[in-house]
């Protein structure tokens, strides 16, 4: 396993990080979660990732019972907050003071663990003065109930700004968690160099464009049965943007490359986002523990230039670039 400082810290984590967003406590049973969980620190996986929204709670939950008598020193553990939680009423969501100095309680909690080493604020919140936002972390980050502070889908824009204040606090924020794969690249033109600038990394997620990249999915052909196509609790509206015979196809001349390099698909994704020198992390999640084992394959892969021109040759103009994307793609008021 490879090992990647996170940002302008001290903070080292694994460059393969087990994330369970769409699976513990909703997609897999709570017995394969933990084999999974096991499966990720047998291959050497440290860095566990969730939300506090993940399944209302229950991925929390099942993680934190998983990594139970593991020594926590040896961990770093991440969570979020925004999306709204519980019962969801009208003081349940956002970045409000209220609301971080209540989930952070929360995650604690179910996580059964005393502190995160990463809290990040996972969507930005527009009904919140950004000042007081960042004034509640800095306080969770005072009472030692988290060590880092990032955030996930800010534009560079609101990066640079909550940056600012994070550093007037005396804090360090040093984490950004955007969707990036090969078919997803619109962090490149704005956020990753603002990211630079700041010393901040990107821990980033989806880098197999949830399960595109794989190639499992062929063009004219009916689903798998079971894949997250089919998914009706969320993973459909998420993958339904890769579904185009256009996509599978060009996604379809990324093969002969994996096998040039005897990598499967799914590990040439992994490896390609790690190729990009601002990412820290690409978090993977799992539905068996078997796939745990053959996604950390892809750690320490170098990918040569020529590699990197075959794989921009084959996706062609299906590669969405568009900065414009993150703001697109995020909630403009505060979700209910």
């Amino acid at each position: 396993m490879e090992f990647r400082y996170l940002g302008n810290s001290g903070l080292k984590i694994s460059a393969i990080t087990y994330g369970n967003w769409l699976t513990h406590g909703s997609q897999v049973e709570n017995d394969i979660a933990n084999q999974c969980v096991r499966a990720a620190l047998d291959s050497g996986i440290t860095s566990f990732d969730t939300a506090d929204v993940y399944a209302n709670g229950a991925a929390e939950s099942v993680l934190g019972a998983a990594l139970k008598g593991e020594r926590r020193e040896s961990l770093e553990i991440f969570t979020k907050v925004y999306w709204p939680t519980g019962p969801k009423g009208h003081n349940d969501v956002g970045l409000s003071r209220k609301h971080i100095a209540e989930s952070i309680n929360g995650s604690l909690t179910r996580l059964q663990t005393d502190y995160v080493d990463l809290y990040q604020a996972h969507r930005f919140d527009t009904e919140t003065p950004l000042e007081e936002t960042m004034q509640a972390f800095a306080q969770v980050v005072r009472q030692g109930k988290a060590l880092y502070i990032g955030v996930s889908e800010w534009t560079a824009d609101q990066l640079r700004a909550g940056h600012a204040l994070a550093a007037e606090l005396g804090i360090q924020l040093i984490s950004s968690q955007p969707q990036y794969s090969m078919l997803w690249r619109v962090i490149e033109d704005e956020v990753v160099p603002a990211s630079r600038e700041l010393g901040v990394s990107q821990i980033v997620w989806s880098p197999i464009a949830q399960g595109v990249l794989t190639g499992k999915y062929k063009p004219g052909q009916p689903l798998p049965a079971g894949s997250r196509a089919t998914d009706a609790k969320g993973g459909a509206d998420m993958i339904k943007r890769f579904m185009t015979d256009d996509v599978l196809t060009r996604v379809q001349a990324l093969a002969p490359i994996a096998a040039d390099l005897d990598l499967t698909m799914a590990q040439l994704a992994v490896a390609w986002v790690l190729s990009n020198d601002n990412v820290a992390a690409a978090l993977v999640g799992a539905s068996r523990p078997e796939q745990v084992g053959e996604n950390v394959k892809a750690s320490g892969v170098t990918l040569s230039p020529d590699v990197l021109g075959r794989i921009d040759e084959a996706l062609g103009d299906v590669v969405v670039r568009d900065p414009g994307m993150t703001t697109v793609t995020a909630p403009q008021v505060r979700p209910v």
